[in-house]
């Protein structure tokens, strides 16, 4: 099956910025949507921002201006831009694919942001 590595969290200082990726283990045939998610400390996972086949986006109220999501189809990738980060950012942010009815998930990469 399809693997996804994640790569670029780290830790950042708030208003800092954070460049994620995602890159598909093998080149995918067809349409596909990706996208990012995050799951903080006690709290349940949520939807980050998401991005179609013909480069729609949608983005969580609470990102919205700071982040931006992209995808290079030829990559196999997703990126996940992550400007003027706040505390709230903290968390494993995970990467998504959905090819038709099938969802696949890569294992996380955290994002901590603190002074």
């Amino acid at each position: 099956q399809v693997q996804l590595v994640e790569s670029g969290g780290g830790l950042v200082q708030p208003g800092g910025s954070l460049r994620l990726s995602c890159a598909a283990s093998e080149r995918i045939r067809g349409l596909y949507a990706m996208g990012w998610y995050r799951q903080a400390p006690g709290k349940q996972r949520e939807l980050v921002a998401t991005i179609t086949s013909t480069l729609s986006t949608r983005y969580a109220d609470s990102v919205k201006g700071r982040f931006t999501i992209s995808r290079d189809n030829a990559k196999n990738t997703v990126y996940l831009q992550m400007n003027t980060l706040k505390p709230e950012d903290t968390a494993n942010y995970y990467c998504n694919i959905r090819i038709g009815l099938m969802n696949y998930w890569g294992k996380g990469t955290l994002v901590t942001v603190s002074s």
